[in-house]
């Protein structure tokens, strides 16, 4: 939308490049363009301002396919005004010179011509394809044939207007028809999950057998292992209880001999110590005997008397309490004093 600007009796306006203005002054051309800006005054000016920028159109339609089934066709349409001057003479772009606003309203024209044209020939396209072509299809078919259409029709090109794409967004068909059709594909995409469900609990299956088989593996092993450690620690225990009886009788041997040796020592030492007490023995006897020899000797050459004194010396008298003597043991003893 331009810019105008009022002061008393003149009015400034200004556009945008996108828009292509047309003044003319008293039915004459005063200036005309993209982007124009200048001075006019409202009672003698006709202002006119067409767009020149891209611009969308989107259409919703619906059709009917070569078996009687209704399709919806949603798709845009991009287009621009390539020739103003022919645009503004064929269409009112006219704009109030006071508040710049289009007296009419020529997009809304253009865009019922568009989805009209773009309409019919969609819908002749698709009376000649069934549904299942329609959806399958269509989307290309569709833009192909309304691009060349609308490039192709007179009346457009006649409006200075040019197609510059088209595109289509979607074409669907009835719910419960889109639904019918969707059930086989379904039914096959879900087949092909439970496929995969059947297959993936197969495999989980196989590998929970796997793994049982591997842990009975696992417990044959390791009962085979304990097996062998038992009968290896028997044999250990064995060869222990071997070694500890050879190693008891070398012992028991080991006393035996020390106690034959300790007992052939003290016998041998005995038997020393026997000769030995036994020399002694008859050392002594003789030395005895030769001892009582020379008493005896000795006592010999004694008179009776003083062996009687020395006997009673020897074996020692008893307390006595009163002596009687007589004269025959006094006799003996004063002539023997005499005679000394």
């Amino acid at each position: 939308m331009a810019d105008i600007t009022r002061f008393r009796l003149v009015s400034h306006l200004r556009a945008n490049p996108t828009t292509h203005v047309r003044h003319l002054r008293n039915g004459k051309l005063a200036h005309e363009g993209p982007g124009q800006a200048f001075w006019f005054r409202a009672l003698n000016s006709s202002l006119s301002e067409v767009p020149i920028d891209d611009r969308e159109q989107p259409l919703l339609f619906h059709g009917r396919t070569a078996d009687f089934q209704d399709v919806a066709v949603q798709a845009s349409v991009t287009y621009r005004v390539t020739d103003p001057e022919l645009a503004a003479s064929r269409l009112d772009f006219g704009i109030d010179p006071d508040t710049g606003l289009w007296r009419s309203t020529p997009l809304e024209q253009i865009g019922g011509l568009l989805t009209e044209l773009a309409q019919q020939t969609a819908l002749d396209l698709l009376a000649r394809m069934t549904l299942t072509q329609a959806l399958s299809e269509g989307l290309t078919a569709v833009r192909q044939a309304v691009g060349t259409g609308l490039r192709a029709d007179g009346r457009l090109s006649g409006l200075g207007i040019g197609v510059e794409d088209v595109r289509v967004v979607a074409l669907r068909a009835e719910r419960d028809v889109e639904k019918a059709l969707q059930t086989p594909a379904r039914e096959s995409v879900q087949q092909a999950a439970d496929k995969a469900t059947y297959e993936r609990r197969a495999m989980a299956v196989e590998r929970e057998r796997s793994i049982a088989e591997n842990e009975l593996q696992n417990q044959i092993e390791l009962a085979r292992r304990e097996e062998q450690l038992v009968n290896q620690r028997g044999q250990n225990e064995r060869m222990r209880a071997t070694e500890a009886a050879a190693a008891g009788q070398i012992e028991t041997e080991a006393a035996a001999g020390r106690q034959r040796a300790l007992s052939q020592a003290e016998a041998d030492a005995k038997r020393v110590l026997g000769a030995a007490e036994a020399d002694a023995k008859r050392a002594l006897g003789a030395a005895e005997a030769a001892t009582e020899q020379a008493i005896l000797e000795a006592y010999g050459q004694l008179d009776a008397a003083t062996v009687l004194a020395l006997a009673i010396k020897q074996t020692g008298l008893p307390e006595i309490g009163s002596l009687n003597l007589t004269p025959d043991l006094i006799t003996p003893l004063m002539a023997k004093l005499v005679a000394q």
